[in-house]
């Protein structure tokens, strides 16, 4: 009972929240805190002050650390599914309507706009990893780490999980 409850939740300010996670902290603290009692409200704000002092989406951190706090390891899963369930369900809707009208001329007219936009932000980011590489390593450790990468995935077909795990060794060793 208590996964179920668990799911509930999470899935309901998720579903019916707009906005991401600082929308939806009211809603979540709603039911952590008035619904289930599960935290009290000074609880909550500490949980909420840790989770944006982390990386990531604050409503999948909260949501672990909530869940785990109430029913361990499988009820922090239960809230992290609960979590990215909505978005799930909304991008895989998403998907199914672009396929059945893939052959639709409006949906061919996006698909060559989304591309160069996608393009353009992935070398966006790639420039923006290089300035803060040189920032932070140095241009002698970037330009070492980058031409490496290069050959690795260009000349030997290096899959690309390795290179980066390469990359993070070096970094590791090196600068750390």
């Amino acid at each position: 009972m208590i996964y179920l409850q668990l799911f509930l939740a999470f899935f309901i300010p998720n579903i019916i929240g707009y906005g991401g996670g600082p929308a939806i902290i009211p809603l979540i603290e709603a039911e952590v805190v008035g619904n289930y009692g599960w935290m009290s409200a000074q609880e909550f704000a500490e949980t909420l002050g840790l989770g944006n002092a982390l990386p990531s989406p604050i409503a999948t951190k909260m949501a672990g650390h909530v869940g785990y706090e109430v029913a361990g390891m499988g009820g922090a899963l239960v809230a992290v599914f609960a979590t990215v369930v909505p978005s799930l369900l909304l991008m895989l809707g998403a998907l199914g309507l672009i396929y059945r009208h893939r052959e639709s001329p409006r949906v061919k007219r996006m698909s060559q706009w989304v591309r160069p936009v996608i393009a353009m932000m992935m070398a966006w980011l790639v420039v923006s990893f290089f300035n803060e590489g040189l920032a932070g390593a140095g241009p002698m450790h970037t330009l070492l780490i980058g031409s490496v990468a290069a050959v690795a995935l260009l000349r030997f077909k290096l899959h690309p999980a390795f290179v980066v795990a390469g990359a993070l060794a070096y970094g590791g060793f090196m600068l750390g």
